[in-house]
């Protein structure tokens, strides 16, 4: 990934994605980004490390690198669990980033996988195990390529006319024959991402592969932040689970699962996708600090799938409840039920609160239940009616719920509950 870099929004305009792959793609909701390459063994920032580097640096980089590159607890399969578990429906691979370094087995360069002491084609052992977990495949791929710079001997940069496949030939030959290699090699590929200016690459993906989803490149695809309102045009928000894309052993802070969960839940809300990064060690393991976040996320999606997938923004985007409350709304496709998402303090179990939601209005069918739960049972109080119900006035819907369901031991679920309220009325807006 990279800083702003004006050359890609400028080309983030319209689509020539199929209308059906669009609608396809906004109901994946969440996915495994990944950044690995061969300067994972540093624990530097990906790629990036290049530029501005002395010679020597750069001669070690691209030379000894590669030689000491040997992922020996690369387990794809264990990646791919992790991510169905989690309820991630497609994978986006960094196949090349920056530096130029393949991931990938490709007669184009040396500077790949295949001469290191690995020797395997990487891409199509991820591509294979995601594949058979029922995970949509895509592939990162920049148009940036610091090794072809070097062999050009220009200055290793992002910025100027070398730099751009528009104006250097030899790098648009390049990157035109990798990606005929990557979009050609290993069957059907569901959504690729350009991380630079995609001019004639996104024509020849969609020459080669009519279904595939171009995001960056041709969707918007805000970095490190949610867009401020909805959008009623498919998206991309992508997150690190720290502050840095690929593995950093030290100096590292991450989001809490909570966060996490709550940027799915606005980024849903407001009509985008969320494409969280993991960022595996140098041996291929993903590093348990991030594994553990992506759990905590996946049993909260478990419970409440029901409000991510398949669902659109509502017309009104979110209230607040209280001081220490608000709600996220989205609606289902069929426009049969509206998803209000409790967030702010911890909802105890067992405790009854009431909702003032202004923004809905119930119907005679209307029916009020939170996810998760039966709201017939609360745990060792057989005497409790945990039912959930409602009344409306003219003012707003009121929901009467209580939190039934022990998701940890301690009964100290500190993340969103969400009301699924059934064949509402839209709102007056």
């Amino acid at each position: 990934m990279s800083e702003k870099d004006e050359r890609v929004e400028s080309a983030s305009v319209g689509s020539g994605n199929r209308a059906d792959r669009l609608g396809w793609f906004r109901d994946q909701a969440l996915g495994m980004f990944i950044h690995w390459s061969v300067d994972s063994q540093l624990g530097s920032v990906i790629s990036h490390s290049l530029v501005g580097a002395s010679r020597d640096y750069r001669t070690r980089y691209f030379r000894d690198l590669p030689k000491t590159f040997l992922p020996t607890r690369f387990d794809p399969d264990e990646w791919a669990r992790l991510a169905k578990v989690a309820g991630m429906r497609y994978v986006v691979f960094t196949t090349k980033h920056h530096n130029g370094f393949c991931m990938f087995e490709t007669a184009t360069t040396d500077f790949s996988i295949m001469h290191t002491p690995y020797g395997r084609d990487i891409t199509r052992a991820v591509v294979d195990a995601f594949r058979r977990w029922g995970i949509a495949i895509g592939f990162y791929f920049s148009p940036d390529d610091f090794w072809v710079l070097e062999q050009q001997g220009h200055e290793i940069s992002r910025n100027g006319e070398a730099a751009d496949p528009r104006q250097n030939a030899r790098l648009m030959e390049h990157n035109l024959a990798q990606l005929r290699e990557l979009l050609t090699n290993y069957g059907p590929i569901d959504v690729i991402f350009f991380d630079g200016v995609a001019d004639r690459l996104k024509e020849l993906a969609w020459e080669l592969q009519p279904e595939i989803v171009v995001t960056r490149g041709d969707l918007a695809t805000p970095e490190q932040y949610i867009p401020a309102q909805a959008d009623a045009r498919p998206w991309e928000a992508c997150f690190t689970l720290g502050t840095q894309w690929a593995y950093k052993p030290t100096n590292e802070s991450y989001k809490s699962g909570t966060q996490l969960i709550q940027m799915l839940v606005e980024t849903r809300a407001k009509g985008g996708n969320l494409l969280l990064n993991v960022g595996p060690k140098p041996d291929g393991e993903i590093p348990i600090e991030q594994a553990a976040r992506i759990q905590e996320l996946a049993l909260w999606n478990f419970t409440n799938q029901e409000a991510v997938y398949a669902v659109r923004p509502w017309p009104v985007l979110r209230e607040r409840l209280t001081l220490a409350h608000e709600v996220w709304y989205v609606q289902s496709n069929a426009g049969d039920a509206v998803y209000a998402v409790v967030t702010g303090e911890p909802w105890p179990k067992g405790e009854r609160k009431v909702l003032r939601l202004e923004s809905v209005r119930a119907t005679e069918r209307t029916e009020v239940e939170i996810l998760g739960q039966s709201g017939r049972v609360l745990e060792y109080r057989p005497a409790v009616d945990a039912k959930a119900t409602w009344w409306q006035d003219d003012h707003a819907l009121h929901v009467s719920a209580m939190h039934a369901q022990r998701l940890y031991n301690n009964n100290q679920w500190p993340n969103p509950i969400v009301v699924k309220i059934s064949y509402p009325a839209r709102p007056s807006t």
